[in-house]
């Protein structure tokens, strides 16, 4: 993608080029026709057009008027929305041109200065103090595109959530004072399987599109074809073959948003709305207000000055279902259902009322060539639940011997809280969102015990439809049965005492830290010094040489996430032990939900070790592979440890702990087993992690546990001290010494 002298971005391939993905399409759209719409997120697997759908809608955005240099391109007639400079200036002498809409592009390793901005250095090098503004100044009365939102940092996502509440980006560091209009539409995509997205950006987003590959062999032809005749050139598909079908878009666009003030919203569908995200359980009033003004955009793009059912149908599929409430065990409720029943409701009453006046505003809608999320539209076959794209995922029961089922739904609770929609509030860089927006969705502790609720989970778990995962060779199903934490008593640290305040993002930022730089203070005499910093303080002064005075240090960010990797011994006489450990897995991935701290499953059994689940943070994902276990008759131990070395290398994480659960009894192994077991443990002390050993033989004097807690430098403890709190605080000690 490149970006053209007037800010706009040339995308590789024409909206109508791509294949399928109609959804996705709608979605854009619909957002580019309503300024109102602050955002869409694009959830969907690796490859599916996520990232060149966003890139091509440029090409459809309408030109706007700019004042020419201004540096954030503030409108010429709003003086609301003009930055001071272009406030003290004299309307009529303002320079005005036209410019495509900004796309903005924020790349995944940004710093916040590059985003909030900051001084010049080279203006501060003459004694200049001039702001430099950043990717939010860039991006004002624009789009600004984020690709894999969810694997942004942090302290970056609370800068993007006080821009999107205030629509005003403030600087206050380094010596100066700097407030400019950031009023930005937010785009982001994802792939949920590297992870999930923080609630509060999540509701920031307006609307939702689900997308996955196209199923149909012909489209995957004609997606091959379109690839390889763009191969070698600049021009990929022959954007002039296009070119029609690109202006035909844009001026159905540009219509669709001077249409869009003079669309009516029934009173009705105002009430329906409000039933449906009552009943959806949605959290706040943003889901009505978006699922209205989705109505009225829908009805806008199909040239209609009302809005019809179908236009309420299709915007609650957008609007609602990155809203609805779950714990990460238990199924978000299912919005299909809650329309089918509203819609047959609403149909019945009015039919026996006035004669079914809305059915055949339906059938309107259906003429007038309105695409319907739930009907299948398109050239892609949409699954309403798509599989995790890996090799060996199963929501199966674990047998059909009739053994417990392995579900996760039991032992979790909602605790969502309520968001209201809030009023804007003027950001400060360096400052946490303090705003109503900033709704959580917390997870219950899972103290009680809802029987009702587990034998739903059952019985839910066992009509899934997935494919097994595959058994390698000496591995069988393992029943083990229902996975609940074991109910042990707490370690000697009472909980009450421990300094984390629920999630390890809030360690306090720190000149000790090593982490993403978030501020500036003045320099302590032992400090490290920043140099740009101190410059622009000096020029901030007006003079180009730094005094003691002008000195400043980095404040940075903790630490704020743990790899823990979970390396299991699998063999038959293990089914205890993975029975507790599982439950103890339920335990932090319940508590990780809230301190983004990211889990890996292991296990090994028969003659190697597999990787059940990769290093994640998103629970449903976890829930997916960790449904069962694998079993075998054999322990290859050494296997075990390497797999975990390799785990954490590719995860490529600063902190980790590796929490092996065996009985020690290695038998199978390329060499001896007691030899390649040292060695293994010797190299997984080399990647430096935190190893807990819980040895589950009974006496680790027979087996080889006592070998790798020694090699390791690791914790020996016996299964029934293994528990949530023990890894925690095993967790919590890794995240102290990786900050000293």
């Amino acid at each position: 993608m490149v970006a053209n002298a007037g800010g706009k971005k040339l995308s590789s391939l024409p909206f109508p080029a791509i294949v399928g993905q109609e959804e996705l399409k709608r979605v854009l759209l619909a957002t580019a026709s309503n300024d109102e719409l602050d955002g869409a997120l694009v959830v969907g697997e690796k490859g599916t057009a996520k990232s060149t759908a966003v890139r091509a809608l440029v090409d459809l955005l309408p030109e706007q008027r700019v004042v020419a240099d201004c540096p954030y391109g503030c409108s010429p007639n709003d003086v609301d929305l003009q930055c001071e400079e272009c406030r003290r200036r004299d309307p009529d002498e303002l320079p005005v041109e036209t410019r495509s809409v900004p796309l903005v592009t924020l790349p995944l390793g940004a710093t916040r200065d590059r985003i909030v901005g900051t001084l010049s250095i080279e203006d501060a090098l003459a004694g200049d103090a001039d702001f430099d503004p950043g990717l939010l100044a860039r991006a004002n009365r624009g789009i600004l595109y984020v690709d894999e939102v969810n694997l942004l940092d942090d302290h970056l996502v609370d800068v993007l959530l006080d821009a999107a509440a205030s629509g005003i980006n403030t600087v206050e560091r380094d010596g100066i004072s700097v407030s400019h209009p950031a009023d930005v539409t937010l785009i982001g995509t994802m792939n949920p399987e590297e992870g999930d997205l923080r609630p509060q950006l999540r509701d920031r987003f307006a609307l939702q599109a689900t997308v996955e590959g196209c199923r149909e062999i012909d489209d995957r032809v004609e997606i091959i074809d379109r690839a390889l005749e763009g191969e070698g050139s600049n021009d990929p598909a022959s954007k002039t073959e296009y070119a029609d079908d690109v202006e035909a878009l844009r001026r159905d666009l540009i219509a669709a948003r001077d249409r869009l003030p003079s669309v009516d919203l029934p009173a009705e569908f105002k009430a329906e709305i409000a039933s449906i995200c009552l009943e959806a359980g949605v959290d706040g009033h943003r889901g009505d207000v978006a699922t209205a003004r989705t109505a009225l955009s829908l009805a806008a793009l199909d040239g209609r000055e009302t809005v019809i059912e179908s236009d309420v149908r299709e915007a609650v599929t957008y609007a609602l279902p990155h809203r609805l409430r779950s714990t990460p065990f238990e199924d978000e409720p299912d919005l299909d259902d809650v329309l089918e029943d509203r819609f047959d409701e609403s149909l019945a009453d009015e039919g026996e009322g006035d004669g079914g006046s809305n059915g055949d505003d339906e059938t309107s809608g259906d003429e007038d060539g309105q695409t319907k999320s739930d009907s299948g539209a398109g050239e892609c076959d949409y699954e309403k639940h798509r599989d995790d794209g890996t090799d060996g995922d199963s929501d199966d029961s674990i047998d059909g011997s009739g053994s417990d089922s392995d579900g996760f739904g039991s032992d979790s609770s909602s605790g969502d809280d309520g968001n209201g929609s809030g009023s804007k509030r003027q950001s400060e860089d360096g400052g946490r969102p303090t705003s109503a927006s900033q709704s959580s969705a917390s997870v219950g502790d899972g103290g009680g015990d809802d029987s009702s609720r587990r034998e739903s989970d059952e019985s839910h778990d066992d009509t899934e439809d997935e494919t097994a995962r595959p058994v390698v060779p000496g591995q069988q199903r393992a029943g083990i049965g229902e996975a609940r934490p074991p109910n042990l008593e707490p370690p000697a640290a009472d909980r009450s005492e421990r300094t984390i305040s629920g999630s390890r993002a809030n360690v306090e930022p720190s000149v000790d830290n090593r982490g993403a730089r978030v501020r500036t203070e003045p320099a302590s005499e032992d400090g490290p010094i920043d140099a740009a910093a101190s410059v622009r303080s000096a020029a901030a002064r007006g003079e180009s040489r730094v005094r003691t005075d002008d000195l400043r240090q980095s404040v940075r960010t903790g630490k704020t996430s743990v790899t823990i990797v979970f390396t299991v011994d699998a063999s038959a006489s293990m089914r205890p032990a993975m029975r507790t450990a599982k439950g103890v897995v339920l335990e932090l991935l319940r508590d990780s939900y809230e301190r983004r701290d990211q889990v890996a499953f292991v296990t090994f059994a028969g003659e190697e070790a597999e990787v059940l689940l990769p290093p994640t943070d998103s629970v449903s994902l976890a829930a997916r592979h960790l449904k069962e276990l694998p079993s075998g008759d054999r322990t290859p131990l050494p296997a075990g440890l390497e797999t975990s070395r390799r785990v954490l290398e590719r995860a490529d994480t600063d902190t980790a702990v590796v929490v092996l659960v065996t009985d020690g009894r290695a038998n199978v192994a390329d060499g001896s087993p007691t030899a390649d077991t040292r060695a293994a443990a010797r190299a997984l002390a080399k990647r430096g992690a935190r190893v807990i050993v819980v040895d589950a033989g009974g006496d680790s004097r027979a087996g080889l546990s006592e070998l790798v807690a020694r090699e390791t430098e690791g914790e020996l403890v016996d299964l029934s001290a293994l528990s949530a709190e023990t890894i925690r605080d095993a967790a919590d000690r890794a995240t102290t010494d990786a900050n000293r």
